[in-house]
């Protein structure tokens, strides 16, 4: 659905994208990581068309996004810095997205407006509070009936309840109508309940992209114990990271779970659990002592 191919962008002389290439699967949602600086920012607004590669491509359903506004249609952008009209209202802001989108749904708009009881549609957009802000452009862009969600910090400023509202009506979008979401955030732990596919920017550069799905396969966590001498781990399994706390080792084993769990208990363990990691410890052992850097972005 959405595919970048060494996409490169300087500004003044700084290279905010760097060769950075990704692939963005149709119906999935993508989650983009990364610090402060890495070009996040800057490669959605290429994948809405608001900027064009100085070289490199990106193409969105088959197509150069820059300047196609039948492409763009199919797109709905909510950014970190949200635009409204000084005087407009959410309603107000209802007819300017309809009168340009022609897919608006104005049903759908009027029944998420009712899953948000707190938001008062003829206020002026401009003097709510930035969470509201945020609902505002979340029932605008989804009543849009995009094919494609681009999200920049999309749940930032919401309370847990309102950010699982948000992310619950994205599933279903998701789910029912097949649409494609890209997002991004600086939470990892948020997303992983979220995404099918992840990919970490640093300094202008996709440095990974992985599906959860063969993430969590790939690396286990494992508490092990044994009533007398304990044997050398490293010669039946990839041990990355081994620490003990009395009788219970803690291992981080890369390799697949079934595989590793057959031959750890092999070994008659007196105890043995598999423990769930989190997207941060995925990415940390997965890459080990490659691109080190991923540490300093995860924490």
């Amino acid at each position: 659905m959405i595919v970048g191919k060494d996409v490169c962008k300087s500004f003044e002389g700084f290279k905010a994208l760097d060769n950075a290439s990704f692939h963005v699967r149709k119906g999935s949602v993508y989650g983009l990581v990364g610090p402060n600086g890495a070009g996040k920012s800057t490669l959605i607004r290429h994948i809405t068309g608001v900027f064009e590669p100085d070289s490199g491509s990106i193409n969105v359903a088959g197509e150069n996004v820059f300047e196609n506004s039948v492409i763009k249609e199919k797109i709905a952008y909510i950014p970190d810095d949200i635009f409204y009209f000084k005087q407009a209202s959410l309603d107000d802001m209802m007819k300017y997205y309809a009168g340009i989108y022609k897919n608006f749904d104005r049903d759908l708009y009027e029944k998420l407006c009712g899953g948000f009881p707190a938001l008062d549609r003829k206020m002026r957009v401009r003097r709510m509070s930035k969470g509201m802000q945020k609902q505002s452009a979340f029932l605008l862009a989804v009543s849009m009936r995009p094919e494609i969600l681009v999200l920049d910090e999309p749940v930032d400023g919401l309370d847990p309840v309102m950010r699982k509202q948000i992310w619950n009506i994205l599933l279903n979008e998701v789910t029912k109508y097949g649409v494609t979401v890209l997002v991004s955030s600086h939470n990892l732990r948020e997303l992983e309940d979220v995404c099918d596919y992840v990919g970490i920017m640093n300094k202008g550069k996709v440095i990974i992209e992985r599906s959860l799905a063969e993430l969590q396969g790939s690396v286990s966590k494992i508490q092990i114990a044994f009533a007398d001498e304990v044997p050398d781990f490293g010669k039946y399994v990839n041990v990355v990271n081994h620490s003990v706390m009395g009788k219970v080792h803690t291992l981080i084993v890369k390799g697949d779970s079934e595989t590793v769990e057959d031959k750890l208990m092999g070994l008659n363990p007196i105890l043995m659990d598999l423990l769930p990691l989190t997207l941060e410890e995925i990415f940390i052992y997965e890459l080990g002592g490659e691109n080190y850097e991923v540490k300093d972005i995860l924490f």
